[in-house]
């Protein structure tokens, strides 16, 4: 099975690359971050074999699921906190695997209630994390992190040491997740490559020179590390006109 994970920075401004990607790639499942839009395209990725789920908010955030196969959305708010409105989770059930799609909070600055709210959401996930490792289903966590987990994963750390995705805290609680016996698969598979990077900033020709973080993450829970074939970035989507500031990463499992 192919899953791959996008965040689009805005699904109607990316929809005709998306469907582009989509059509050359042809993936079993595409996860989908900040939509930006309440009013999600579901037509049409159907009318190029795509089933969704999408859990959509005005102007920010929102999350969607794609899917050639059944798709049956099981949960679309993170437990825990009743009054967390943001739309940045999405459980479904897709060939008998649990596969989540998050756009975990950026955080940023760093000592005000967004940061505070990024690490309590990253406490929350961690309990559903473990709460899955006892039921026994296979399960895939794809998205959009917004953690870089180590140095190795941004061009030059100096230059993101004040930011909130590269604190300690989120990378503690990141490498916590991993403890818990889920694989990041890229690292899995690629435990020393450098350079391999899933954002870049729209400015200062960031792309051009890779100055990039890898930000975007595929968990695998420990039953699914054996089926793991390859985790690979696609770069191509982000030199294109008018790209997401992300690239597409893309799991395949046997």
């Amino acid at each position: 099975m192919k899953i791959a994970s996008w965040n689009v920075n805005s699904i109607k401004a990316r929809l005709d690359l998306v469907t582009s990607w989509l059509k050359e790639h042809n993936p079993d499942v595409l996860l989908l971050q900040e939509l930006k839009t309440t009013d999600f395209p579901a037509e049409a990725f159907e009318a190029i074999g795509y089933s969704s789920a999408a859990v959509t908010q005005k102007t920010y955030n929102g999350v969607a699921t794609l899917s050639r196969h059944s798709i049956e959305t099981i949960n679309i708010t993170l437990a825990g906190d009743e009054e967390d409105s943001h739309a940045r989770f999405l459980e479904t059930t897709i060939e008998s695997l649990r596969v989540v799609n998050i756009y975990l909070p950026n955080g940023n600055p760093v000592g005000t209630p967004k940061f505070d709210y990024k690490l309590a959401w990253m406490d929350r996930l961690s309990l559903q994390l473990t709460s899955w490792l006892n039921d026994g289903v296979p399960t895939v966590i794809g998205g959009d992190f917004n953690v870089i987990p180590e140095d190795i994963d941004c061009h030059k750390p100096a230059s993101w040491m004040r930011d909130a995705l590269f604190q300690p805290e989120p990378r503690e609680r990141y490498r916590a997740m991993l403890g818990l016996g889920y694989k990041d698969a890229f690292r899995f598979l690629h435990p020393n490559e450098t350079g391999q990077f899933t954002y870049w900033d729209y400015f200062r020709n960031a792309f051009e020179t890779n100055r990039g973080i890898r930000i975007d993450h595929f968990l695998l829970s420990p039953s699914l590390a054996s089926r793991l074939q390859s985790c690979a970035i696609d770069k191509t989507p982000r030199s294109q006109q008018r790209p997401s500031d992300h690239a597409p990463i893309i799991l395949e499992l046997s």
